[in-house]
């Protein structure tokens, strides 16, 4: 089988090759842009959900503290008094 293709259709066909990949290429660049968007508005909502039990917990840890503290203090009044 003879070969019809003319240079100037090599040329034109590695032309559209080098458009095709460079669309892949730009087509998984934008997709890659996407999902790093997407992924950094869910690592937004688990840094604030983290910070909400955070601040919970010192909170709760305080007041255990608190109330722990003040049931001493109670018992150290008591045997004061007698």
């Amino acid at each position: 089988m003879e070969n019809n293709y003319t240079n100037n259709d090599t040329e034109t066909l590695e032309d559209e090759m080098f458009a095709s990949l460079e669309k892949y290429f730009q087509s998984q660049i934008e997709d890659l842009k996407q999902k790093e968007q997407a992924l950094n508005f869910q690592l937004d909502q688990v840094r604030a959900s983290l910070l909400v039990f955070n601040n919970s917990f010192t909170q709760s840890t305080k007041d255990v503290a608190e109330e722990i503290l003040k049931e001493e203090k109670s018992e150290d009044n008591k045997k004061g008094e007698k």
